[in-house]
């Protein structure tokens, strides 16, 4: 599928974003660490069909701008918003965020609980991962060591978004409650060999635990899929999200 998309000039440079569909509340896709629009293009067509949906490229992504200013949880929410109420999209929304996409609709929802209708957390980031970085070896700690030294040669590097991870878990932590919307947390059940067992499981607690962001919360397991469900399992994605839809319209 092609993704058709549109730039849009920002306070803090033009962004590559897709909208479409028409209904309320719209969809908001949140990608994961770096991930393009088209990360979404197994569930896009249908997701149109059930309400107004919109994606975005955040800077250093596909013709996004390179960013110029750190990309922390607070910068990345803020520019969303901004986003949102550009392109006269109504609150409240159903978020929807992949991997480290999680933390942002996390941070969102606490930010402006008022404009949060319903979360789907997809194979989401927590902010108790950062606990996991102690399971790496001595070969990814020094390739992380190396990649970072690249920023030399790129400079917009130094503000990629996955060097502030602790950053925008410590701006999750000093922010207000999480709104008590309807809550789905979606994650997947095959195995990575990988990763070790250890790490998969407490991955996957981590993740159980978002179902007590609130009262209304279900949990989906994408036994077929590893991290990218959306693109093993869309139809289980699509399900979900109009579930998550559903509740929110019943409310």
């Amino acid at each position: 599928m092609r993704i058709d998309k549109q730039m849009m000039q920002t306070s803090q440079g033009n962004l590559q974003y897709h909208c479409s569909g028409s209904g309320s509340p719209a969809i908001v896709l949140i990608n994961g660490g770096s991930g393009p629009i088209e990360g979404w293009m197994r569930v896009l067509p249908e997701l149109t069909q059930l309400s107004t949906v919109m994606g975005y490229n955040r800077l250093g992504v596909g013709a996004s701008d390179k960013p110029s200013l750190p990309q922390d949880g607070m910068a990345i929410v803020n520019m969303l918003h901004e986003m949102l109420g550009r392109l006269d999209l109504k609150p409240p929304y159903l978020l929807v965020g992949h991997s480290l996409g999680g933390l942002y609709a996390n941070l969102y929802a606490r930010l402006f609980p008022d404009e949060i209708a319903g979360v789907v957390f997809l194979e989401a980031s927590t902010p108790k991962d950062i606990t996991l970085d102690r399971h790496q070896g001595s070969f990814v700690k020094l390739l992380n060591k190396l990649l970072t030294a690249t920023d030399t040669f790129f400079p917009h590097k130094q503000y990629d978004e996955v060097r502030f991870v602790k950053q925008t878990i410590a701006q999750i932590e000093a922010s207000g409650r999480f709104p008590n919307v309807p809550v789905f947390v979606l994650t997947g059940g095959k195995e990575n060999k990988m990763i070790p067992p250890e790490v998969r499981q407490e991955r996957l607690s981590h993740q159980l635990e978002l179902l007590a962001l609130s009262t209304d919360s279900t949990h989906i397991a994408a036994e077929q899929s590893g991290h990218f469900p959306q693109l093993t399992e869309p139809k289980l994605v699509i399900d979900t999200i109009r579930a998550c839809l559903e509740r929110v319209r019943s409310v």
